[in-house]
């Protein structure tokens, strides 16, 4: 007998052990699915990685044609550079919730995802009302060197930490938490805001932004939920919601 056939199989006993603790063991991670936890704890896929069902253009119409699907992201094909008002929104409002997903830009690229924001007479854009999280190619676009529009920013209102976003063309992973009276964002698991909401405290905050002259910003207790179109291509994936409540304010209106 081979006297190392014990050790043989000792070490393929502790390989084996090893690969099926390892996360390569459970197979590959899928992407625009939701987990067993995920599905119990009251998560919902906004995003199918296959079309744009649960999708609308921001005036209630089908999904503009500057959005497409491709390798099970949702993306869009412009890149003129140029704001046309093209955004894609949920068909769905959502008031107090927790928002996951997955982002990914080209150099230089810009972009958001928007959120409490509602199509109202005097303010027939987006921006115009709801709030944004910034998407941006930090080292590659201008607006990377304005602190409160760096990639993770509530929009003209926070400052994130610099290097908080990976390079352009690597994906970045978001988490909003939209609660009763308070927003928080982060970006690749790093805090980027952490403000109050719908109080004298928000509304000092909006003065002071650009959104100062939008009435009808940032008022809303519910929304769509937005990936704006800024002219320049963008990805999303693993684009997940977890309702908390009806609103973020008072009652919803």
């Amino acid at each position: 007998m081979d006297r190392r056939t014990p050790m043989r199989t000792a070490l393929g006993i502790g390989l084996a052990m090893v690969m099926l603790a390892s996360p390569l063991a459970a197979g590959p991670v899928r992407d625009n699915v939701l987990s067993a936890q995920e599905r119990a704890q009251g998560w919902r896929l906004l995003f199918n990685g296959r079309d744009l069902s649960g999708w609308r253009s921001f005036d209630g119409g089908t999904p503009p044609a500057t959005w497409t699907v491709r390798d099970g992201a949702l993306t869009l094909i412009k890149a003129d550079g140029q704001m046309s008002g093209t955004d894609l929104v949920t068909a769905g409002r959502y008031g107090a919730f927790e928002l996951t997903l997955d982002w990914k830009v080209a150099r230089g690229g810009n972009s958001g995802i928007l959120y409490l924001a509602q199509k109202v007479p005097g303010a027939p854009l987006l921006y115009q009302t709801g709030l944004e999280m910034q998407v941006l190619d930090d080292a590659g676009h201008s607006d990377g060197k304005i602190p409160t529009h760096r990639a993770g920013a509530l929009y003209d209102m926070t400052v994130p930490p610099a290097g908080a976003a990976r390079p352009a063309g690597s994906w970045n992973h978001a988490r909003l938490l939209v609660e009763r009276g308070r927003i928080r964002q982060w970006l690749n698991g790093t805090p980027t805001a952490d403000v109050s909401y719908g109080d004298k405290g928000w509304r000092r905050r909006v003065a002071g932004s650009k959104f100062a002259g939008m009435p009808q910003f940032g008022t809303f207790p519910s929304g769509v939920i937005g990936l704006q179109d800024h002219g320049e291509p963008v990805a999303f994936r693993n684009i997940k919601l977890r309702p908390i409540g009806p609103s973020a304010t008072g009652a919803a209106k």
